[in-house]
């Protein structure tokens, strides 16, 4: 259910802004939705785990709430995130 080194530093890469930048809300918006894909599969499979699915909502509102100051601080950026990771809204 986490991502692995290896495709944490493959999102980094894809999504950094600069070089040595891991920390950019595109960054962490990436890795949240990595995240939140690999527990969807596995809540597809185990109906009856609460706990993951609670970690799951906490995510998804922490990427919102990501998104909205994104959203906020530079339009142009946050289009560009949500197209490329093919996000609805």
């Amino acid at each position: 259910m986490s991502v692995s080194i290896e495709r944490k530093r493959e999102l980094i890469r894809e999504f950094a802004t600069h070089e040595g930048d891991t920390g950019s809300p595109e960054v962490q918006i990436a890795i949240l939705s990595e995240r939140i894909n690999n527990l969807t599969e596995h809540l597809k499979t185990h109906k009856k785990d609460f706990a993951s699915r609670r970690g799951l909502l906490m995510m998804v509102g922490q990427r919102r709430r990501l998104l909205d100051y994104l959203r906020r601080k530079d339009e142009a950026r946050y289009r560009a995130i949500v197209d490329r990771l093919g996000l609805r809204r």
